[in-house]
């Protein structure tokens, strides 16, 4: 009896991770096509984070690559439906932003933003949902052409 119960929570968690593989398959996919048809999609960087515990830092994740010069690049953002808070990506080079979703002066919102990229080198996406409330979301990085 103890073995069937066990062989049937193992089942239920891999089919529970399997939903949640899909759901971002379908996320990813979405928010690629919502780059638009004249970017071509590079790679994503799903995350999801716990909401900010009170005096923290907010969540943030980072990631890191090698980004060409001359070229001109695409980055997105899109949050799952159920998501608590809203999805925000930034692009820095070291400690410099260079592109945000998010304006914070005005408070306005964007999916995304075009980065030309001046020279080759080691850049860094941070993703973060406003407000510090918890949040699945899915960053786009596109290529959209030579300069």
């Amino acid at each position: 009896m103890k073995k069937k119960i066990i062989i049937l929570l193992s089942t239920l968690f891999i089919l529970s991770l399997k939903i949640i593989a899909q759901s971002d398959d379908a996320l990813v996919m979405a928010c690629s096509e919502a780059a638009g048809d004249d970017a071509n999609y590079l790679k994503d960087f799903i995350v999801v984070k716990e909401a900010a515990v009170p005096g923290e830092a907010n969540p943030t994740a980072k990631f890191s690559m090698v980004l060409s010069k001359n070229t001109e690049y695409r980055f997105s953002i899109c949050t799952a439906a159920d998501s608590e808070g809203k999805g925000i990506i930034q692009l820095f080079d070291s400690n410099r932003l260079l592109g945000s979703s998010f304006n914070a002066a005005t408070g306005k919102e964007y999916p995304g933003f075009d980065f030309k990229c001046q020279k080759t080198g080691v850049y860094h996406v941070f993703i973060m949902f406003q407000d510090g409330k918890a949040g699945r979301a899915v960053g786009i990085l596109s290529y959209v052409q030579k300069l």
